[in-house]
């Protein structure tokens, strides 16, 4: 097997390790480029492929993440990861774990952790590296390895709500919660909302975007049911799409190019949080993307204006003067 078709074969590997740690489509892609770069140049043939590709994709990703957590920490209102539809790499013993892992919830979590705990987090707990093979990986003796991934575990366990509910009845409530949402049925939306709900949005001030987290099934479901429907008067469409391995929604503008993303945390058969990302930078990869910001327009001006009562003494039309 050439160099070219063990790289092709590990790429899903590489982009699912590099997306957990970074929490960003394109930055992952970009390291599992340099990835690539690197092991062409090697001079000397890898006893592994995995193990040197692993390493190198790991190591990198941390250099990049510690420069990035200084950007995000000066980030317009709320950060989200960038939006994944899909992961690229499958493996059916571990599927929940990777499910889990991808999860807007657990990768929020992990961003509270540091670039070496959330690495030997990720190949540890998610991918199953042996405590040696994660050592190489990042360049730290066994013992520290484990004490890291120790603590990153303790954290995460802490933090991470488990998402317990069948496929289908997820499924199910996420269709019902998207047809209330997009028809502006107020009551349906507060039925199918936790009592604590949370509506949090991502537009790194480049999009329209909550000014604050608006909390409370009322106050979520007033604002939903009023604000959607008048995207549908500019032709915007809603699509359903697991984003993170969560229910989740593309919505389009009328030539379909992406407007945003959003992802729900369900419990207790309840919507729990619902996370809108609409910050351009962050939708790319999805394809081309929607001006927000002129689309909220339309939909402002599109909105039914109530009519304006008569002024006093001008007659309504249609009613004769006395």
């Amino acid at each position: 097997m050439t160099r070219t078709e063990e790289f092709e074969e590990l790429r899903p590997l590489l982009f699912s390790i590099a997306y957990r740690i970074l929490g960003s489509v394109t930055e992952a892609e970009d390291a599992v480029q340099e990835c690539w770069l690197r092991y062409q140049a090697a001079a000397a043939e890898p006893r592994s492929a995995k193990a040197f590709l692993s390493a190198a994709v790991t190591r990198i990703s941390i250099d990049v993440l510690r420069s990035a957590r200084v950007r995000r920490e000066q980030y317009v209102g709320q950060w989200f990861p960038e939006p994944l539809l899909t992961d690229p790499y499958q493996d059916p013993e571990r599927s929940a774990e990777l499910a889990d892992s991808v999860s807007m919830a657990a990768l929020l979590l992990l961003e509270r952790l540091s670039p070496l705990e959330r690495a030997v987090f990720v190949l540890r707990e998610v991918f199953g590296f042996s405590f040696p093979e994660v050592a190489e990986a990042v360049g730290r003796s066994e013992t520290a390895c484990r004490q890291l991934g120790s603590r990153a575990r303790r954290h995460m366990d802490a933090g991470q709500p488990r998402f317990t509910a069948d496929r289908r009845d997820r499924e199910q409530l996420a269709e019902r919660f998207f047809g209330a949402l997009w028809t502006g049925d107020v009551d349906g939306l507060r039925e199918l909302l936790a009592a604590d709900v949370q509506l949090v949005g991502d537009g790194g001030g480049q999009a329209p975007q909550f000014a604050r987290v608006i909390a409370g099934a009322d106050q979520v479901a007033r604002l939903l049911g009023t604000q959607f429907p008048l995207l549908g008067l500019v032709d915007v469409t809603l699509a359903s799409q697991p984003v993170n391995g969560q229910p989740g929604a593309i919505l389009r503008d009328r030539d379909g190019r992406v407007l945003g993303v959003l992802v729900l945390d369900l419990a207790g058969g309840r919507v729990q949080t619902i996370r809108a990302v609409s910050n351009p930078d962050k939708l790319g990869h999805l394809g081309p993307v929607a001006d927000a910001w002129a689309v909220t327009r339309a939909a402002a001006q599109a909105r039914p204006r109530p009519p304006r009562p008569p002024r006093p003494g001008v007659p309504r039309p249609g009613v004769p003067r006395p």
